[in-house]
């Protein structure tokens, strides 16, 4: 009999905890002994307002909101709000106004209490002065990693009359997918993940923590497939100014002023503008856009991309180290890269072909990647035609377009990063231009400010 009694002790309290679980008394119990528990402790409240007295939004509430949001206890929680999430079968959790959720930190526990505008911390007051700062500065660290995570890329275009509007950017386009050669490509991605750590280098040189990027070569060569990639592999949002539709001069400052930081910044076809000055910005406006004080101030954790079909006639003036830090000369398919396309769209790395359209190369025909893609892309279920396809415009239209108008070696170019110079040489990776190009730099920016001042 006395061995029997903690056995039947034992068995009535798990057929008391099976009632109350089946019959949801469970969380009833836990609520009256976390009330009784709390009669014995001394609590201190915070309140985390969601506007300023400026009616600006607390980026601390922000903060705390995506944190909270992201606890398991919110599970276990009541009047938990359920949403769909950015795809159809994604389920999100969201916590209801009036709601309680527990949290712990280094062993205390801490209660958030959802009041519609505002949350309201509450924490035991022996434990305030041990975990306070830490925890808020672990609700930062956790929110940002979130909100990196799980930021949604926009793209941004300047509308007449107004400044920016966006949608959604969901371009498919990285590192992985565009057509240029490894040693370069893991270049470029080495600089722009040196970038994203130089905040301080930046700030301690006394410059605005940004980099510049000139994109030139013929249409069709991938230089927009390329920002895209800069935009992707940063996780940055996207701006596409059109000078087209700005004013003036101060419309582009406005527009630069109202970019935000994490942001990729680009204007394309610049060397057209610059030839033929169709629009109403001046050209100091524009060289005040790429390096001047308002961009200096205003550009940090930027990447500026200018794109052209070609830089010969261009002002040096435009293309100096400061302005420009990489140039990137986007050529028409060669051999290497006609391979690289076949094995990604065709699923094809050799083929009886591959010698024809190799002869054909090296006599001076090509095309741009986007004429070729294309082809292979109409023809992609069955790779012979698509070759013959390839082949048969080569011969027609690409004839002679392989031959540009000065020597095919860019080795020599300053800032090239194409031709074997640049492969070989990190240096031009940024940029650098020939003293005499500096030199001439002042005298044609101070004559070129003059003539538009």
């Amino acid at each position: 009999m006395i061995l029997l009694y903690p056995v039947s002790v034992a068995v009535s309290f798990f057929l008391i905890r099976v009632i109350l679980f089946k019959t949801g008394l469970i969380h009833t119990v836990n609520k009256i002994w976390r009330s009784i528990e709390d009669r014995f402790h001394v609590y201190q409240s915070f309140r985390v307002p969601e506007f300023n007295q400026g009616l600006q939004q607390n980026t601390l509430y922000r903060k705390v909101y995506l944190y909270l949001n992201s606890l398991a206890s919110i599970e276990d929680s009541d009047y938990t709000n359920l949403f769909t999430g950015k795809k159809w079968n994604d389920i999100v959790l969201r916590f209801d106004p009036n709601q309680v959720i527990e949290d712990d930190f280094l062993g205390a526990k801490i209660y958030w209490v959802n009041q519609g505008e505002s949350l309201v911390l509450k924490i035991r007051k022996a434990d305030k002065r041990r975990i306070l700062r830490p925890y808020l500065q672990h609700i930062h660290t956790v929110s940002d990693e979130l909100e990196e995570r799980n930021r949604d890329l926009k793209l941004y275009i300047n509308i007449p009359g107004k400044s920016w509007r966006s949608v959604p950017f969901n371009h498919p386009s990285t590192f992985e997918t565009i057509v240029m050669e490894p040693d370069i490509k893991n270049k470029l991605k080495f600089d722009l993940e040196a970038f994203l750590k130089a905040k301080q280098y930046y700030h301690r040189l006394g410059r605005a923590w940004k980099r510049s990027f000139l994109l030139y070569g013929p249409s069709g060569t991938g230089k927009s497939s390329f920002v895209a990639a800069i935009a992707n592999f940063l996780n940055y949002d996207l701006y596409d100014i059109d000078l087209s539709k700005v004013e003036d001069d101060s419309h582009l400052k406005l527009l630069l002023l109202q970019t935000t930081s994490k942001s990729v910044i680009v204007i394309e076809d610049l060397d057209r503008f610059l030839t033929e000055k169709s629009t109403a910005v001046s050209l100091s406006g524009v060289l005040n856009f790429m390096d001047g004080i308002l961009s200096s101030c205003c550009a940090e954790e930027r990447i500026l991309v200018f794109t052209m079909n070609s830089k010969d006639q261009i002002d040096p003036v435009f293309l100096r180290p400061g302005r420009v830090d990489v140039h990137l000369h986007f050529p028409l398919c060669d051999f290497n890269s006609f391979k690289s396309l076949a094995s990604s769209y065709l699923g094809v790395k050799e083929h009886k072909l591959f010698p024809q359209v190799e002869e054909i190369f090296l006599n001076g025909s090509s095309l741009s990647p986007a004429e070729i893609g294309e082809l292979m892309i109409v023809n992609r279920n069955s790779p012979s035609r698509a070759l013959k396809s390839v082949i048969n415009a080569l011969q027609t239209d690409g004839d002679g377009r392989g031959t540009p108008s000065r020597s095919l070696d860019d080795s020599n170019e300053p800032g090239s990063l194409f031709g074997r110079e640049g492969v070989k040489d990190f240096k031009k990776l940024y940029g650098l231009l020939r003293i005499k190009s500096s030199r001439r730099s002042a005298v044609s920016d101070s004559s070129r400010l003059s003539k538009d001042g």
